[in-house]
């Protein structure tokens, strides 16, 4: 009964850190709400918006890395905008599950860029000592793969962690854009 009144559904993250969800209340409002997934950064922010049933209808085709890796912020992550951030800006899926985007040219993009330099399949070995860690819809935990390939924090590369879209483990090895 309560969703009959919202009218909107801002979720505000700053510096890629969701800290509040506002909702607007309007009496008798009885269309789909819109939400606002905004991230405050430094000198900028990002905005998307769209609603739920925008969300459901919207076409995805899922790929196998491109030349460009997406992740989007935290606010588009809480705000369940998966499809409709592939859509709008015409990205594809890595898989249905991961929330990781690809593409041949580069998007202007509300979350992290990577050009994308090596996808190999996953295995036990490993050569990075040092890179940033990521995983996404992935058995094992950053913490897990950082202590069984013994890979350091830090550095310009990006390691992802994920499935493809035949839900093979594979590893993303990226450099931010």
């Amino acid at each position: 009964k309560v969703l009959k009144y919202v009218k909107e559904i801002h979720i505000v993250a700053i510096r890629n850190e969701v800290k509040e969800l506002l909702w607007i209340l309007e009496k008798d409002f009885d269309s789909a709400p819109e939400i606002i997934a905004l991230n405050i950064k430094k000198d900028e922010q990002d905005s998307f918006r769209f609603t739920i049933p925008d969300e459901h209808l919207a076409q995805v085709t899922n790929s196998a890395p491109l030349k460009f890796l997406y992740e989007p912020n935290a606010a588009i992550l809480k705000a369940g905008a998966f499809k409709m951030i592939s859509q709008r800006l015409q990205l594809c899926k890595l898989h249905k599950h991961s929330h990781l985007y690809t593409s041949e040219t580069l998007r202007n993009f509300p979350g992290r860029s990577f050009k994308i330099e090596e996808v190999s399949p996953y295995s036990k070995g490993f050569r990075f000592e040092k890179a940033n860690v990521s995983t996404r819809n992935f058995p094992l935990s950053v913490a897990e793969l950082r202590k069984k390939h013994r890979i350091k924090s830090g550095g310009e590369d990006y390691l992802f962690f994920t499935k493809d879209l035949n839900d093979r483990l594979i590893v993303v090895h990226c450099l931010k854009v």
